[in-house]
């Protein structure tokens, strides 16, 4: 009488789809940051990770990346974080701590890309997990390639994402 339901069918839990976004504008020095780091991490990581998460060059496509966070139980992002703190400084942030990030923002893309996370929260999509793996930049002033600060900051970055996505493939 007070059981569950036997005519509620208990949803069966989604597969495990690890998704890394880089994102960023190379366009704009540091900015870029983050397509860089999702560079540095293609080189470093083993076999097992490229066949096991999908690692995405977001850039700047804003809203465009809505179906592959939807899509994702597991999240890592790589960005340039503007945080006030000093050039290269590496930052982390999860899942709830994710709105502290956004509360300040550096570039275009990350107005698009906290409105895709709102969208796919809004839609009951977002992602069981989330980590941000974040550098401030020094120089995000209109030219190519990174400061001196974030080229051993970047390096960083992929390391750091590669023991999330690993952590992330030893859960059962």
């Amino acid at each position: 009488m007070f059981g569950q339901d036997p005519t509620i069918k208990a949803e069966a839990p989604r597969q495990k789809k690890i998704m890394v976004l880089g994102l960023g504008n190379i366009l704009n020095h540091d900015e870029g940051a983050g397509v860089y780091a999702l560079k540095e991490l293609q080189q470093i990581a083993p076999a097992e990770i490229k066949s096991r998460a999908e690692l995405i060059d977001g850039g700047v496509l804003g809203m465009d990346l809505l179906p592959y966070v939807e899509r994702a139980t597991h999240l890592l992002i790589l960005d340039a974080v503007d945080g006030g703190f000093e050039p290269g400084q590496v930052l982390e942030y999860e899942n709830d701590e994710m709105q502290l990030f956004y509360h300040g923002r550096i570039s275009w893309h990350q107005l698009g890309f906290q409105e895709v996370l709102a969208m796919a929260k809004v839609r009951g999509k977002f992602p069981e997990e989330v980590h941000l793996i974040g550098v401030q930049p020094k120089d995000i002033s209109t030219g190519l390639g990174l400061s001196v600060e974030m080229k051993k900051a970047v390096r960083e970055m992929a390391r750091r994402g590669l023991e999330v996505l690993m952590k992330w493939l030893e859960e059962t």
